[in-house]
């Protein structure tokens, strides 16, 4: 099979209808490959938990190849990538969710497994408080090269960007939409600096509208993708409340700017900060060290042999893993170890033991030496 013929079985899953990134990710983890999904009898996809006869009958009965031959002539035209779920270079950190997308398709040019990537999220009618304060922290993240991970909406998310490509810094703009439009169509030049300073990255095909009910969808890819979650301004209620609570619910960092009690605009920050959804957030070094991030180290000095005589050839993997970098984060650290969950915390468990290792604030790993 080649790749053209896996691509058109990739895509052609996101159109079976009632198949979402949960059913999906259970097929995709009992059959390997989406050309499987499609050829598999349909008693054997009965059997698998929570797909069943009516989700099952769907797979069988489904014809509509055309428009995944349509969507692949889209992306060749526009130049953009596809990452199906079990492609290596898909964004790792979603893997950690429950629900991830099942294929992202991405135009720009960030490396969407980069070490260090921040979502900044708020109103879409921000004060010039909020916007100071983006602008503020942005630019105090700069000298850590961070991605700045955003919505593309008016207001904070929309002065992220601008200050992300001011400071020269990538920023990737997660859509509710394909990638066949802009919205905001205001936005559409900003877009295209995007574009070439990160990305557009978007799970939905072309064709896609902005529909109201796409919005949650895309505020968990927002989440998702990211270390940690900045809450800049927001009300108790709408879209940066529910990337924070995805946030929590993945296991992210949420992080919330405090405002005035009387400001309505700092409602839901100062609400996420008194109910520990969040921590309180003044300034980038502070945000910078609660994740473990170190500029100018001195070096290291040299490690002696024989304190690692007694470490298995696992064990060593992952210690020579951490041990080049600077820090990393637990994620990125068991994708590139490869080892089972479960093999994976007994190797870091016997590492911190030994204290070769040190778990940083924020899920990150250095080496103790």
């Amino acid at each position: 099979m080649n790749a053209h013929e896996d691509l058109l079985f990739q895509i052609s899953l996101l159109h079976v209808p009632n198949i979402g990134a949960v059913h999906a990710k259970t097929l995709i983890d009992h059959f390997g490959t989406a050309r499987n999904i499609f050829h598999a009898p349909a008693r054997h996809l009965e059997s698998i938990e929570g797909i069943g006869h009516a989700r099952a009958r769907n797979i069988r009965k489904f014809h509509e190849f055309g428009k995944a031959e349509k969507e692949i002539r889209f992306l060749e035209k526009f130049k953009i990538k596809p990452f199906f779920i079990t492609d290596p270079l898909y964004p790792q950190r979603l893997l950690n969710c429950y629900d991830p997308p099942t294929m992202i398709f991405f135009k720009g040019i960030a490396d969407l497994n980069s070490p260090k990537i921040l979502s900044i999220v708020g109103t879409r009618k921000n004060s010039e408080y909020g916007k100071a304060t983006t602008e503020r922290l942005v630019r105090e993240l700069a000298k850590f090269q961070p991605i700045i991970i955003s919505g593309l909406a008016f207001g904070i998310d929309t002065i992220a960007h601008k200050s992300a490509i001011r400071n020269e810094v990538a920023t990737v703009a997660v859509l509710a939409h394909g990638l066949h439009t802009i919205y905001p169509f205001d936005n559409a030049s900003l877009a295209r600096e995007i574009i070439s300073s990160g990305g557009l990255l978007s799970e939905f095909p072309s064709g896609t509208d902005p529909d109201k009910h796409n919005f949650p969808s895309r505020n968990r890819v927002v989440a998702g993708l990211s270390d940690a979650v900045i809450v800049i301004e927001t009300g108790q209620k709408g879209g940066s409340m529910i990337t924070a609570e995805l946030g929590n619910s993945y296991h992210r960092d949420v992080f919330a700017v405090p405002g005035r009690s009387t400001d309505p605009k700092s409602e839901g920050c100062n609400f996420l900060i008194r109910n520990n959804k969040a921590v309180l957030l003044n300034d980038g070094m502070e945000l910078a060290e609660s994740l473990g991030w170190i500029l100018n180290e001195p070096p290291k000095p040299l490690k002696q042999p024989e304190l690692f005589v007694n470490l298995s050839e696992d064990e060593k993997r992952v210690f020579q893993i951490i041990d080049d970098s600077d820090g990393i984060h637990v994620d990125q650290l068991m994708s590139k170890s490869t080892f089972s969950a479960s093999r994976f915390a007994s190797i870091i468990l016997s590492l911190e033991i030994q204290n070769l290792i040190i778990s940083l604030p924020g899920k990150v790993y250095k080496t103790a030496l």
